[in-house]
């Protein structure tokens, strides 16, 4: 389990609902997902049946509404399955994605014909989901995007490709951002909904050979007079998928950094029971000064980090999470995580960098976390418009 700050735990993690739900969430990264890590890596994606046991745990879309066949939660289930996932070291699962990224567009835009029709298979795990926005030569630049969805008759014709698309190996649910007025800019973008089961013109490439997250099947995906009915584009009229993709990009941006917080968690109380085990010189290396004050050091940035993520989570659920705060968690917390699964790697000496020790996989992982959700870069520029 992740190691204790000793921060004062925001009061609705003590209500019982919320205090049942984390356990079941831990127990199934426990018994389903930490046995598979390593199969998980060599295997380059997650067993799809995991997806399904998931759903029948209940840890899939939590807060969908009860009318659509949901259990009626909030945000903060989503950060309990956080916490049980990435707390226990299983960085690769994009269910975070799933839960917490794409459904969000469901609720918020898609129509009462839309939700009935994809939240069931959202909740049991037929569908697995995706977002596709970055492109070869558009990524933080979404205006640049190339990909176009030219409407005949009562469908679209999606034609272009899209790069490190997280559950893309996987997902046949699928949110494609196009252009559907190619000299609009901004208002020419659009959102649609993909499914992906036995649809023409639709193909992926391999899995991406990334640095870290081996065991997430990220990979391109091409779309060739791909066809689809009028009926996916999500919302009520064109135009709108740049504005849409605009105000979920703060929920995004904090489910980054709330990653963030529970990856340092769990390598930071590994670490700790690393030094106090490991002798070196007849001591314990927890035993030297220099061990103490870079623990010291990594203990109070992470309370501090801890305290900002307890107050940006309960400004999103009650509505006031701003892109500039969203932006700045996702910043401070991502640059703060790979610092500190750096300094743990240090302690662990040699060791840490053996693969066998998820010290070294964290340090892997942890280096995209300041690039997608919007570079580290891009979140200074946001943060400085508001100075």
């Amino acid at each position: 389990m992740a190691y204790d700050l000793g921060v004062k735990r925001p009061a609705w993690r003590e209500e019982e609902e919320f205090v049942l739900f984390a356990d079941a969430a831990n127990a199934f990264v426990a018994d389903t997902c930490i046995p598979n890590i390593e199969k998980w890596e060599k295997q380059g994606v997650v067993d799809r049946d995991v997806w399904n046991k998931a759903g029948e745990y209940g840890l899939l879309v939590p807060d969908c509404p009860e009318e659509y066949g949901g259990v009626g939660g909030d945000f903060r289930h989503d950060a309990v399955i956080v916490d049980a996932i990435h707390g226990q070291g299983v960085d690769s699962w994009g269910a975070v994605l799933h839960n917490s990224i794409v459904a969000p567009y469901l609720k918020s835009f898609a129509s009462e014909d839309q939700k009935k029709e994809w939240y069931p298979k959202f909740i049991s795990g037929e569908y697995v989901s995706a977002i596709a926005m970055t492109e070869p030569c558009a990524g933080s630049d979404l205006q640049g995007m190339k990909t176009t969805a030219i409407k005949q008759g009562n469908q679209y014709v999606l034609n272009g490709s899209k790069t490190f698309i997280t559950n893309g190996g996987t997902a046949n649910f699928i949110i494609v951002c196009a252009k559907t007025d190619p000299g609009e800019g901004a208002k020419g973008i659009s959102l649609f909904a993909v499914e992906t089961d036995g649809l023409d013109g639709f193909s992926r490439g391999e899995k991406l050979d990334k640095v870290g997250l081996k065991g997430q099947d990220t990979c391109e995906l091409f779309f060739d007079n791909m066809k689809i009915p009028a009926s996916a584009l999500i919302g009520m009229e064109e135009g709108k998928g740049f504005y849409q993709l605009m105000e979920k990009l703060p929920q995004e941006r904090l489910i980054v950094a709330l990653q963030a917080m529970a990856m340092i968690k769990n390598i930071l109380g590994q670490t700790i029971d690393y030094v106090r085990e490991r002798k070196a010189f007849g001591q314990s290396i927890m035993d030297f000064q220099n061990t103490k004050f870079k623990l010291a050091e990594c203990k109070a940035e992470a309370v501090m980090a801890q305290i900002f993520c307890d107050h940006c989570t309960d400004e999103l659920v009650a509505g006031r999470l701003t892109t500039e705060m969203a932006s700045m968690a996702k910043y401070l917390l991502s640059d703060l995580q790979c610092k500190i699964v750096d300094e743990c790697v240090q302690l662990h000496g040699g060791y840490g960098y053996m693969n066998e020790y998820p010290v070294a996989r964290a340090w892997r992982d942890a280096r995209v976390q300041r690039i997608y959700g919007g570079t580290n870069e891009i979140m200074k520029l946001v943060i400085a418009r508001g100075l």
